[in-house]
Order: structure tokens, then C-alpha cells, then sequence
């Protein structure tokens, strides 16, 4: 049985693609900046969401070595900290993508 999302998203999708031209006045001369704008706005909230997993599953793992085995809470915590830094810095640089797309705007 699918469910409601499956359905949806495409829908949403189809509509999200067809209502820009359909509200264009100079006929779409400045189609592009919609589609730039939607491209910014995906491109941040899915480095977001991906970022997010990511942490949430590096922190999980480090903090199931350490409730394993106690004594090399130090040895995992360093590169646990360092692969946070590392994954954030990537959402980071999709924010900076998408303010860079907003300016061409």
C-alpha cells in the first residue's frame, strides 16, 4: 500500500514545474529566476536534512563505542568531533551555493 507522500510528491512536483509559466507577464523572459530560487531553496534545506542524518548517525555510533567499551571514549571523541565539523562545514558551503544563487537574482 502506498503512502500519502508517494502520491503527493509527484503531484506537487508537476505543479511547483507548471505554475511559474502559467503566472509569467513578459513571457518568460525571467522565467529562470523562479527556477534559480526553488533551486536555492532545495539545495539548502536537502543539505540540511542531509547534514542532520548524517551528525545523528555519527554521533550515535561514537556514543555506542564509548557505551561498549568506556575506556576509549577518549580515543573516539576527537574524530567524532572532527567528522561533525567536517559534515557541517559541507551544509555550510550549501548555504553559501545558495546565497550565491539568490544574488543572480
Amino acid at each position: 500500500m502506498k503512502s500519502k507522500l508517494s502520491t503527493v510528491l509527484p503531484v506537487v512536483a508537476a505543479l511547483l514545474m507548471v505554475s511559474t509559466p502559467a503566472f509569467a507577464q513578459d513571457g518568460g523572459a525571467d522565467m529562470w529566476k523562479g527556477y534559480v530560487a526553488i533551486g536555492a531553496g532545495i539545495a539548502i534545506g536537502v543539505a540540511a536534512l542531509g547534514g542532520a542524518l548524517a551528525q545523528g548517525r555519527a554521533a550515535a555510533a561514537a556514543l555506542e563505542g564509548i557505551a561498549r567499551n568506556p575506556q576509549a571514549s577518549g580515543k573516539l571523541f576527537t574524530p567524532m568531533i572532527i567528522g561533525l565539523a567536517l559534515i557541517e562545514s559541507l551544509v555550510i558551503y550549501a548555504l553559501v551555493i545558495g546565497f550565491q544563487l539568490q544574488g543572480k537574482i
